[in-house]
């Protein structure tokens, strides 16, 4: 009887993380990694942002892992919606995009840490303690890049004119790059194709692009090509 209460202690003092992602084989894949670690367990999962909001409130998990790619709302919009409920729940965003447009869009939006999916993964076991302590986790670069910026007040964005868009429009953006048509956009953000079209006209005023033919080329570009080396 002595054992199972100790067995049950110890998966008490476990801290719970819910893992957000689209892709079955890296929720698999950072369980693995997560549920043999003592301090840890993945107490639920979720492939995009509706299933989240409905884990997170039946598994009230210590921590959350979110991707940024999901289908519909992407993380940073699921972010801002948990932060209206959960105003301290640490959150580390985990994405294959580069960190130079995401991380600093991320942390504004509430997030507790910022690592790219091509990291070792004894990396994303150090972010989960260090944001479950109460600390911030991006990359070394990405550290240093907002400390000069904050000491020169330069831009930390490396495409600055991708970097004017608004996060709602990156979000777009993306959608574009993926393949996603106008209609496929509006439905998966719950928004009026009016809409979709409007943020359309302001991604090519702000990216200087002539016409939707262009759009598409750009946005595709960037999909393929901006991710971390």
């Amino acid at each position: 009887m002595s054992g199972t209460g100790k067995s049950h202690n110890q998966v008490g003092l476990k801290k719970r993380v819910l893992v957000v992602d689209d892709h079955p084989i890296v929720r698999q894949g950072l369980a693995l990694l997560i549920n043999r670690e003592p301090d840890l367990l993945v107490c639920g999962e979720a492939e995009e942002a509706t299933g989240a909001l409905e884990a997170l409130a039946a598994a009230k998990p210590d921590l959350l892992i979110v991707d940024i790619s999901l289908n519909g709302p992407d993380g940073i919009d699921l972010l801002k919606q948990i932060r209206t409920t959960h105003p301290t729940l640490p959150v580390l965003i985990l994405s294959m995009y580069d960190e130079s447009i995401y991380a600093e869009r991320a942390l504004r939006a509430g997030a507790s840490g910022y690592i790219m999916k091509q990291e070792a993964t004894e990396k994303v076991l150090v972010a989960l303690r260090r944001i479950l302590n109460g600390e911030i986790y991006v990359s070394e670069r990405i550290s240093n890049q907002i400390l000069k910026q904050y000491i020169t007040g330069s831009r930390m964005v490396r495409n600055s004119s991708i970097g004017d868009l608004s996060d709602r429009e990156l979000e777009v953006f993306r959608l574009i790059g993926e393949g996603h048509g106008t209609r496929q956009i509006a439905e998966e953000l719950h928004l009026s194709i009016k809409t979709v079209e409007s943020y359309q006209a302001h991604i090519k005023e702000k990216l200087s692009l002539r016409n939707a033919r262009e759009l598409m080329q750009r946005a595709f570009q960037w999909h393929t090509s901006d991710k971390a080396v």
